[in-house]
């Protein structure tokens, strides 16, 4: 039998949008791992959902200018229909986790590709704001219930020693379908594009059919037979399963046996705490301001003199390189070093970007306004990267006892999302106000993020569960 530590550690990954890093470093041999290409195959269909997400985020930018033309909407619509993904994506990841439950992991991804195909169409066939705005929120309803359900299936299905590693694909591919999207919109009219962020949720839509249902989640629902049958699929047929049969199963009774926890729960004393920390980290993420940049970086570099379509790329081709390359550093220089690290610099990007207006502003300087824009997009891009992205998530896998993740990830991820749309629906307000202003106000986020970050959130490297909430209660 588990010991309740084990166990811990294995059912966090049941019901929950957060994925807990493995702490357990012990290498196995490929005969304890069995056949890992059926687990590589549904991991690269799972992440064509990422990439989906990358697709929808990454959009808005190169279509602006030809969607504002065709369609001739005015700049206070068009923030409308760059905003009200995140509209549809707050709906998406409040009912993802009871749609996970009730029709499974693959039944989640299957209707979220359709609705994301239904939402791209209605774009590609727009030919007013309404239906614009129409399939915008779908493709949000779609990709927040992929936030949720992608990381989740990865984690279910993924042996214990690999789980880490195939985890920070789904941030990856996100970066990657940002990343293509500014490099085919370069080159292709707005609604071209649209068709081609029909291609993911195709790929994973037919996909789906030939990969197996996530083990945990027919445990759960007490399908046992289907159960073996998908985890021997996954492992091979050669494998010894019987251990880790006897594992999920007996997280799963545990799991039972846990009171749900109310959504009022996460504010008492005991919580509370938590919660500040979770919830602090995702609101400064957002009102640094990055989906107001991303979601509208063709008009910076044009009010900045610089061509969009280039820096688009550039930036997206920078972003993808420095995910990867924080991911490595993750569990060397920390998370709380690393995040500090990372604020930091997009407080020095928010600064470039800043005198950069001024300058133009009071018609100085030609020569160098537009270069320091585009050096401040790319510090500003490439510092979130690396840390103040993947961070928070890490976090909060790691810092909420294991009564009150699931709950606690429903809450956080309404409030990432929430701050993703507050912040892009006001940049084009915030920069008709003031062309420099909005990136000192940015600016001036980023140093409450750095104290807020030094007094309350703890370093969770190297440590246990156990400990790391230990930390937090003293």
């Amino acid at each position: 039998m588990a010991t309740k530590q084990d166990i811990e550690r294995e059912k966090v990954n049941l019901a929950e949008p957060f994925i807990e890093r493995e702490k357990d470093t012990e290498v196995k041999s490929s005969s304890d791992n069995g056949d890992l290409g059926m687990v590589f195959l549904s991991t690269f269909v799972a992440v064509c959902g990422s990439f989906e997400f990358g697709s929808c985020m990454g959009y808005s930018s190169p279509a602006q200018f030809g969607i504002m033309e065709d369609l001739n909407l005015s700049y206070s619509k068009y923030s409308v229909f760059g905003s009200i993904v995140t509209i549809g994506a707050m709906i998406g990841a409040i009912t993802s986790g009871r749609i996970a439950d009730f029709a499974g992991r693959k039944g989640n991804m299957k209707m979220s590709s359709i609705v994301c195909i239904v939402g791209w169409f209605a774009i590609y066939i727009a030919s007013s704001d309404l239906l614009l705005d129409f399939g915008r929120f779908l493709t949000g309803f779609g990709i927040g219930n992929l936030s949720y359900v992608v990381p989740v299936y990865i984690a279910e299905i993924t042996p214990k020693n690999l789980r880490g590693a195939l985890a920070t694909t789904n941030q990856l591919f996100i970066t990657v379908g940002i990343a293509v999207a500014y490099l085919i919109g370069a080159f292709v009219s707005w609604r071209t594009l649209a068709l081609t962020g029909i291609v993911p949720s195709l790929v994973m839509l037919i996909g789906l059919f030939f990969i197996p249902e996530s083990p945990r989640w027919l445990a759960m629902v007490g399908r046992q037979k289907e159960f073996e049958a998908e985890l021997r699929s996954l492992r091979g047929a050669g494998a010894d399963i019987s251990q880790e049969q006897t594992e999920i199963q007996d997280s799963i009774e545990m799991l039972r046996q846990i009171p749900e926890v109310r959504i009022l729960d996460l504010f008492n004393r005991r919580n509370n705490r938590y919660v500040t920390i979770g919830v602090g980290l995702m609101v400064f993420q957002q009102f640094i301001g990055i989906n107001g940049i991303i979601y509208y970086a063709g008009q910076i570099f044009v009010s900045a003199g610089v061509s969009p379509n280039v820096g688009g790329i550039l930036y997206s081709s920078l972003q993808v390189v420095l995910t990867a390359f924080g991911a490595t550093l993750m569990d060397k220089a920390g998370r709380k070093l690393l995040f500090l690290i990372s604020v930091s610099g997009m407080l020095l990007g928010n600064l470039l970007i800043g005198i950069s207006f001024i300058l133009k502003e009071h018609h100085l300087a030609f020569d160098i306004a537009p270069t320091l824009a585009f050096v401040g997009v790319m510090v500003y891009i490439g510092s979130f990267s690396v840390g103040v992205g993947p961070v928070p998530w890490v976090i909060m896998s790691e810092i909420f006892p294991i009564n009150v993740k699931g709950t606690a990830g429903s809450l956080v991820t309404l409030v990432n999302w929430f701050g993703s749309w507050v912040v892009s629906y006001s940049f084009f307000y915030l920069f008709t106000w003031s062309s420099w202003g909005v990136f000192f106000l940015y600016a001036a986020v980023c140093v409450m993020a750095i104290l807020f970050t030094i007094a309350l959130v703890p370093e969770t490297k190297g440590r246990t569960l156990e400990e790391i909430q230990a930390s937090i209660d003293n």
